[in-house]
């Protein structure tokens, strides 16, 4: 999954931006953040064998003479070698390599990778360490490799058991290759994530019944549900399907919820399902207001510094990237977050939680004092949006259900 970045955040400009001394981060600044968040690693791979109509990520259809596996982990090491000042000293907790499509490069090179990142920063103990897999890239014994190879958690691409719904979503699989594959990883690692999709062209409550309970036969411990969305720049945006009305979706969206708490799986974020301690860890730091330092082509980072929380975005077309990575240069934006627009930042993410935030955490990951967010509280909960305690801010079912109104009365109420 790429790290979610509100729509104002910075975008990739013509320019190169330059590499920022230490020194500029930690200048005198409006915030007073009195400790730092969690730091999560997001390694991106930015290849896939082909470019799904519905995907706005950057991705890139795999040609064998534009994936250089070796050039591209150089440039990636080289890139987390220029960012180790502004992270010096802090611990990693979790890393993601996402895509594009992470498992067309080969186990020994997830393997280096790995490695060159454990040289270079300081894992947890317990750091998880997820991985994106697609079943057309499935081969046996490939995934074992992968946990081999150090990754703790694999993040299977699966979106529907259905070949007819495959085909219009231009999946490379079909439906016995998703199958292989889930059932490889059930028996390769003791935690994985099964990606689905719902509200799909032509799909009925039944076959999206059929498609849920097929993936709960491998006793998945965490699955990620996501509502087909039309997103701007891809084919389905130019030729758009005909998708289930909201009314049908929402249906679905609560049909799904049944099945997999029936199963012992409890909806913890918005598209989120997960047994006891299988919860994402790493997407939790995201939805948290945590730091994270994004490498790979087109990567996007957050990182907070004493006064001032900051956003990188990497180079992203593949090539751009590995020249100016290897050059010692890969960031080619870099922002201080607006004083103003961090109560929006903080909220787009947390408010995905079904168990919602700390008015404590709150003022740790942004420096600034609940006042700033208390007419848009009063607002929210006048609303039926919200509940909260002198502690706690939770999204009701209401808010759940409406969560872009809910978020969007952190904007309106922006200063």
């Amino acid at each position: 999954m790429i790290p979610i970045v509100p729509a104002s955040a910075a975008s990739e400009s013509s320019e190169p931006a330059a590499q920022q001394d230490i020194t500029h981060y930690m200048r005198p600044g409006t915030l007073q953040l009195a400790a730092l968040p969690p730091l999560s690693l997001y390694v991106h791979l930015p290849w896939c064998l082909k470019k799904c109509p519905y995907c706005d990520f950057n991705s890139h259809e795999m040609r064998a003479q534009d994936m250089p596996e070796q050039r591209y982990v150089d440039a990636v090491v080289a890139d987390l070698e220029a960012a180790l000042p502004l992270i010096w000293g802090r611990s990693v907790h979790s890393i993601f390599i996402g895509g594009g499509t992470p498992s067309l490069f080969a186990p020994a090179t997830i393997d280096r990778l790995l490695g060159d990142i454990r040289a270079r920063l300081r894992l947890e103990a317990n750091c998880e360490i997820t991985m994106e897999a697609n079943p057309g890239t499935f081969e046996k014994d490939r995934f074992r490799a992968y946990r081999q190879a150090g990754v703790t958690r694999l993040s299977i691409g699966v979106q529907s058991f259905n070949d007819t719904h495959l085909s219009a979503l231009g999946r490379v699989h079909d439906r016995a290759q998703a199958l292989a594959a889930v059932g490889e990883a059930a028996q390769s690692f003791d935690t994985f994530n099964l990606d689905i999709m719902y509200a799909l062209p032509g799909q009925t409550m039944e076959q999206l019944g059929q498609d849920i309970e097929t993936a709960l036969q491998f006793a998945p411990p965490h699955i990620s549900i996501y509502h087909l969305t039309i997103e701007p720049n891809t084919y389905f945006a130019k030729y758009p399907p005909v998708i289930p009305e909201d009314d049908t979706a929402y249906a679905m969206l609560d049909h799904i919820t049944e099945l997999t708490g029936l199963a012992g799986l409890d909806r913890y974020e918005v598209s989120a399902y997960a047994k006891q301690n299988h919860r994402c860890k790493h997407n939790l730091n995201y939805w948290q207001f945590g730091d994270y330092l994004g490498i790979g082509a087109g990567a996007h980072s957050k990182l907070s510094f004493a006064h001032r929380v900051v956003r990188q975005v990497r180079f992203r077309e593949p090539r751009l990237y590995m020249e100016n990575a290897l050059a010692g240069n890969a960031v080619a934006q870099s922002d201080e977050v607006a004083r103003s627009e961090l109560p929006f930042e903080f909220m787009l993410n947390a408010l995905r939680l079904r168990n919602g935030f700390g008015l404590r955490d709150f003022s740790e990951r942004t420096g600034l004092a609940t006042t700033a967010i208390e007419v848009a509280l009063q607002e929210a909960e006048r609303k039926g949006l919200i509940e909260r305690d002198f502690a706690r801010v939770r999204p009701t079912q209401r808010g759940f259900d409406f969560l872009s109104d809910l978020q969007e009365i952190f904007l309106s109420n922006a200063s």
